[in-house]
């Protein structure tokens, strides 16, 4: 098993975050992992993308061409990254800011509201946990407890109210990605 994934969106939608989330998940979950960031020009409102590669064995090269899995947030992350994805590949897109249709027929596509998802749920900036949730719910690459546990360790000093809402946005959106 070798898994890799593209987290792409603007800067301010916690891209690198969702990134080190899954990575550390893996991490957790006793697989062999790549984590590498890419930020556009500006933090906050520019581009932002992060590559992850899961394995049960060595990775030999963090670099990826052509993903097995796509997380987008928006739709200047999908124009970019979609024809990258592998064919029969999983796309994973934030509906809430899609403009476009999707064109591809030979990949795997989850199109989730996580932006008014996170809405309903108290807080618009968890929409990124909302579609990481819908990852794991689709792909079931790492155990859902892995990926709670990883967020206790990455934000111990966050409130325990904020980090119940981003559990409840992870499990919201593996609900979602579990039933598509």
């Amino acid at each position: 098993m070798k898994e890799q994934i593209i987290c792409a969106g603007a800067g301010g939608q916690g891209i690198v975050t969702m990134g080190k989330i899954l990575a550390w998940a893996a991490l957790k979950d006793e697989k062999f992992v790549t984590f590498i960031p890419s930020y556009g020009a500006e933090m906050r409102g520019g581009t932002a993308n992060c590559s992850v590669i899961i394995s049960e064995g060595e990775i030999a090269s963090p670099s990826i061409e052509t993903p097995s899995s796509l997380i987008i947030m928006n739709n200047a992350s999908l124009n970019k990254f979609e024809s990258r994805l592998a064919k029969n590949g999983l796309l994973i897109v934030n509906s809430s800011l899609l403009e476009r249709k999707i064109t591809r027929k030979d990949i795997r596509i989850i199109q989730i509201p996580a932006t008014e998802i996170a809405e309903e749920l108290g807080q618009i900036k968890m929409a990124n946990m909302v579609a990481l949730g819908a990852y794991i719910g689709k792909s079931k690459i790492i155990p859902l407890k892995k990926l709670e546990e990883s967020l206790i360790s990455a934000f111990p000093k966050v409130t325990k109210e904020i980090l119940a809402l981003n559990i409840k946005a992870l499990r919201k959106g593996e609900e979602i990605g579990s039933s598509r």
